[in-house]
């Protein structure tokens, strides 16, 4: 069959096309970012869309052309810079069931939330509403709702599950004590199959979770997993999460997407758990996921280096931030070192140009669609700087404030801020 899958380039998504592929399905991905995505799977059919903006029944009309089974793989957790959970999770839902009864879509699968006392969360409201018009449309179509995912790879939830796990000495953890349900996602795909191949009937609903631990057991796990002694938790109070998710929710803004943000937090706060119907066969439990996937450097690498991103960001933000403020504090002092070499009108505008150069770059590396130039920029200008010091002020380089040399670092930070700066 052909199968269209939304999401298709993220974790759960990727999951499931791959399931579908070695099943033999005619598959077509959806997705923001999916130049990656293209490589890794160069045998299926790309397209390039938001789903936010894909709001009428037209817009969805080119999408579905052909089409057997869509599968909704797609969600944004919170609103940010790139993402708005209405328009995704339900203005585009609502068009896409539309265009479905007119395109005699023959199955619908959507993968969904707990979403028994959504109250005003939006991320579980819009969930919630999609799913009741996705009921109520007519369609032939399942849903599946599934509990904190688990599998080889990781993303928001159990990306920072790892990161836990590989704090050295103790691991601080708030709501320490709740419940935590788990599924693999290897279990999530197979699900789809089955609705695909009509084992699970149209009209199903499901819950699906492996098992439930404390968080700080499933930490535990998750640390064993990585191959780390045992480390004693430091269980927070509730409050802390308060201050942590706004600082969170502002990163959201600026377009990084932290699984620490407020609704996160208030999902966590609660337990990840939930009753309704189950599906009526085993699946894998949190420590058999893990098991069947053992951890090698390149885990412990990510978990070690998942917390560090920001601080990495950050540093270097204010780093060149603070270097194009300091002149500031005494222009005339900052131009001195130009002016053997031009006058001194030149030699301040050139000090206050690079100075502003330098500011614009830290707030750039903040904004995260604007990060990987920035960085780049850095690189050059830090280049340049050394080389052209070297050449007009090479006496510096002995400088007893080592002027010259507190660059290196900073521009040795920059490699492995590229590096860590993809999210999928």
């Amino acid at each position: 069959m052909a199968i269209l899958i939304l999401g298709a380039n993220g974790f759960i998504g990727s999951a499931v096309l791959a399931r579908l592929e070695r099943a033999g399905h005619e598959l077509v991905g959806l997705g923001r970012d999916i130049t990656a995505a293209k490589h890794r799977f160069p045998s299926v059919r790309w397209h390039r869309a938001d789903l936010a903006g894909l709001n009428t029944p037209a817009d969805w009309t080119p999408y579905l052309d052909g089409i057997d089974v869509v599968v909704n793989c797609a969600g944004a957790l919170q609103d940010g810079q790139r993402d708005d959970v209405t328009a995704t999770q339900r203005d585009a839902m609502l068009a896409l069931y539309a265009a479905a009864r007119q395109a005699g879509l023959r199955l619908l699968v959507q993968i969904s939330a707990r979403t028994d006392g959504a109250g005003e969360l939006p991320f579980l409201a819009t969930k919630a509403e999609a799913d009741r018009a996705l009921a109520a449309s007519g369609l032939n179509h399942v849903i599946l709702r599934p509990a904190l995912v688990l599998g080889r790879n990781a993303h928001g939830g159990s990306a920072l599950l790892r990161a836990l796990a590989a704090l050295p000495i103790v691991t601080p953890l708030v709501f320490a004590d709740r419940r935590v349900e788990t599924v693999s996602v290897e279990d999530g795909a197979d699900c789809v199959r089955m609705a695909i191949d009509g084992s699970l009937p149209p009209g199903t609903d499901l819950y699906l979770a492996g098992d439930a631990l404390d968080l700080s057991r499933l930490v535990a796990l998750h640390r064993t997993w990585l191959g780390l002694p045992p480390a004693k938790t430091l269980a927070l109070p509730d409050a802390v999460a308060g201050p942590v998710s706004r600082m969170a929710d502002l990163a959201g803004r600026l377009g990084w997407r932290s699984p620490l943000r407020s609704t996160a937090m208030q999902v966590m706060a609660g337990g990840i758990t939930a009753g309704g119907s189950r599906l009526d066969l085993p699946l894998q439990t949190a420590g058999e996921t893990l098991a069947r996937n053992p951890a090698g450097v390149q885990d412990l690498w990510f978990a070690r280096l998942y917390l560090l991103k920001p601080v990495l960001v950050v540093t270097l933000a204010l780093f060149w931030i603070l270097s194009g403020l300091v002149p500031f504090s005494d222009l005339a002092r900052a131009a001195a070192h130009f002016s053997p070499f031009m006058p001194q009108n030149a030699a301040l505008g050139l000090t206050v140009a690079t100075a502003l150069l330098d500011i614009t770059l830290g707030v750039l590396l903040l904004w995260r669609p604007t990060a990987r130039m920035a960085l780049v920029g850095q690189a050059a200008l830090a280049l340049a700087y050394l080389a052209g010091g070297t050449l007009l002020a090479p006496a510096l380089w002995l400088d007893p404030l080592g002027p010259y040399v507190k660059v290196l670092p900073a521009l040795a930070l920059i490699p492995p801020t590229l590096a860590v700066l993809d999210e999928r």
